[in-house]
């Protein structure tokens, strides 16, 4: 493709060359711009303009440091013993909810296993007995699952023993 200005046929070989040049002038304008940066600053006058007086802040009160028994003691709130009792139950509580989150957590783990254990079996059936392998899980009979797929009563009870062998 080229474009034809007044009598100047511009390729793209002429296009890419004038991008090259135009990224290095602009590459020679940033190394000139870092050069700069990379110059001493001129010498600073001796003494520097006095700055406007300011009024000085008020001092800050003064903050007494806290002992290290005092970090050691428990906090007012607590020292009472229906408040220290009050966490106790509390904690309790939470001890109690998280074991319970734990017995659904292992629930659920044992549940995953399974259904992973069902998906593999699934998949190293063949597309035919597919069909067969979901039914027999599902606890249907032989013969059912025999109607159902158009396959023999002998290969369905196949299907079945595999399934029941996979569970157990």
């Amino acid at each position: 493709m080229n474009l034809d200005l007044g009598g100047v046929t511009i390729g793209w070989r002429e296009a890419v060359l004038g991008l090259i040049v135009l990224v290095a002038a602009y590459m020679g304008f940033v190394l000139l711009r870092m050069r700069r940066l990379r110059r001493p600053v001129a010498a600073a006058p001796a003494e520097p303009a006095a700055p406007p007086p300011v009024d000085e802040p008020p001092p800050l009160p003064s903050v007494p440091e806290p002992s290290a028994a005092a970090w050691e003691e428990p906090p007012a709130q607590l020292a009472r013993p229906e408040a220290a009792a009050a966490v106790g139950d509390e904690v309790a509580q939470l001890r109690d909810e998280v074991d319970a989150l734990r017995g659904e957590l292992a629930a659920l783990r044992d549940e995953l296993h399974a259904e992973i254990a069902h998906m593999r079996a699934v998949q190293t059936v063949s597309p035919i007995y597919s069909d067969a392998m979901q039914m027999a899980t599902a606890g249907h009979d032989a013969v059912t699952i025999a109607q159902h797929c158009g396959i023999s009563r002998a290969e369905a009870e196949l299907v079945v023993a595999l399934v029941t062998s996979q569970q157990n």
